[in-house]
């Protein structure tokens, strides 16, 4: 397999355990910062196939960066350069809901689509397009569900109820309780801005006495798993958990979660922090076996 995985500093080691999934070499892409910001960008080798890992918390700068990769891998002779950004940002605005925004989703899915040859990425974030091809349209489009990595972080024998804080976290929550022959609840959230969000939990009363698990694809900011975690901790929950495929939070967020009773903030290691739990590598080597795209 004429393939090589190129990575960042900031996610060295999940490029390696994907390599090592895929039993292809690993480098780390060179990048240097002049003092205006500007960013030099070296691959040190290149190959048939050249997939660049990165997720794409903190967007701005590394998207930039990701574009030169992929014209300096294709300079050094690769023919096909695949991105697999486990996070994938620039998402969730996929309409102007005010004249004179930008859709971020249709801008940012076309930037992608005119510089690689596919993508792969983990629970995107995606509202009202029915896949994630829509999203980013005329190349192979891989949209991956954390549900089962997350699962094997759950402990079944204290018979946990898992806990959507609100209706988009039902895909996962269904995905993960439903295996495990485990109860569920689906919560109903109003938000009111980036830190202010109201949250009832229907059938609250039976986390009583028992561990609750908190379940949601992103968490931002922590404000709705704080104001679940309140109303599950005055319904009586012996104690309270939260998974989630990708943590942007910062340490005072993650802080304050703890503060409010959550006692395990566990994600995947789609980006690098405190809260890494287990690795995505298999997910993303399988789904790219599969789909073809180590060809050349």
């Amino acid at each position: 397999m004429n393939a090589l995985v190129l990575g960042f500093a900031e996610s060295r080691s999940s490029a390696a355990a994907l390599a090592e999934q895929l039993g292809v070499p690993c480098d780390q892409i060179d990048v240097h910062r002049f003092p205006d910001r500007e960013s030099l960008i070296r691959v040190p080798r290149s190959a048939g196939t050249v997939i660049l890992h990165r997720s794409l918390d903190d967007p701005n700068a590394k998207l930039i960066e990701l574009i030169l990769a992929a014209s300096a891998a294709r300079d050094g002779g690769a023919q096909r350069v695949v991105l697999v950004a486990p996070y994938l940002a620039y998402m969730r605005q996929d309409i102007a809901f005010k004249p004179g925004e930008a859709v971020s989703q249709r801008v940012i899915g076309k930037l992608i689509a005119a510089h690689f040859d596919g993508i792969v990425t983990v629970d995107p974030h995606l509202h009202r397009v029915a896949t994630f091809a829509e999203a980013v349209p005329g190349i192979p489009a891989i949209a991956l569900s954390a549900a089962p990595v997350l699962a094997s972080a759950i402990e079944t024998e204290q018979n946990p109820v898992i806990v959507g804080p609100d209706s988009e976290s039902r895909q996962w929550i269904e995905s993960i309780a439903r295996p495990l022959g485990l109860d569920m609840l689906l919560g109903s959230k109003e938000r009111f801005g980036d830190r202010r969000v109201a949250l009832s939990i229907a059938g609250i009363e039976k986390t009583k006495g028992r561990t609750a698990i908190l379940v949601d694809d992103v968490i931002s900011s922590g404000e709705t798993l704080i104001a679940a975690a309140c109303a599950l901790r005055e319904a009586g929950a012996r104690r309270i958990e939260a998974l989630a495929t990708h943590c942007l939070a910062s340490a005072e967020d993650i802080a304050r979660m703890k503060a409010s009773g959550i006692a395990r903030i566990v994600s995947t290691d789609s980006i690098p922090g405190p809260t890494c739990g287990p690795t995505l590598a298999p997910l993303l080597a399988d789904a790219l076996k599969s789909s073809g795209l180590l060809q050349t």
